[in-house]
């Protein structure tokens, strides 16, 4: 039976099927249901653009999109969305996707929380970010229907969300606060940190080795 919310249809593919389990085993429900309502609103903030995602590549790389915060893909610290961005690769191009289509998705979860820069890129990419956009900040909640949101919702509880979803970012970048450099993710270590301080661009050119 399809399984549609909000007027968005989940693809019924193999490696749709098996992303879902992979993310059911390996993350929790915080997000699970976080990646799939990212999705459902990348979906529908597509279809008001009319954009056109490839529905099995966007439901990847929601579903990806956060893993490196809970299951860091390399022993090497590296940011967290490359994390993420490697799983999918490798989940990919093991079940015989293109290079092309696991690069598709490698960008969009890599940039996934970088500003202004995915939506002028394909609509994989775009998708991706916006539906994140919505579902962490409420960007563009007002373009959509509110019973669509409900429906969402409803399918896929955000609880407690806020409070939750901070902590698991810190979780995922406590031990490795020099990969927040230049991200918005130095954020979440400030908040929960005393005395915590990114280093600056400034620092960085000062401190090379280099006599001037």
């Amino acid at each position: 039976m399809t399984d549609i919310i909000a007027g968005v249809e989940i693809p019924e593919t193999s490696a749709v099927a098996e992303a879902t389990e992979f993310l059911r085993e390996r993350t929790n429900p915080l997000i699970f249901h976080h990646s799939r309502r990212v999705f459902l609103l990348g979906s529908l903030h597509a279809r008001k653009l009319d954009l056109r995602p490839d529905p099995e590549l966007l439901y990847i790389s929601a579903m990806f999109h956060d893993t490196g915060l809970l299951i860091p893909f390399s022993d090497t610290p590296q940011r967290f969305e490359v994390d993420g961005a490697d799983h999918a690769r490798k989940f990919l191009l093991d079940r015989g996707f293109s290079e092309s289509a696991a690069e598709v998705v490698w960008m969009a979860i890599a940039l996934h929380t970088t500003p202004e820069i995915p939506g002028r890129m394909g609509p994989e990419i775009a998708a991706t970010n916006y539906g994140v956009l919505t579902d962490a900040i409420g960007w563009g909640m007002d373009r959509l229907e509110g019973d669509q949101l409900d429906e969402i919702v409803a399918a896929h509880p955000r609880g407690d969300f806020k409070k939750e979803f901070l902590q698991a970012f810190f979780d995922g970048l406590k031990d490795r606060p020099d990969t927040t450099y230049g991200t918005i993710n130095a954020d979440i270590l400030e908040h929960f940190v005393p005395g915590f301080r990114r280093t600056s661009m400034v620092e960085r050119i000062n401190d090379a080795p280099w006599p001037r």
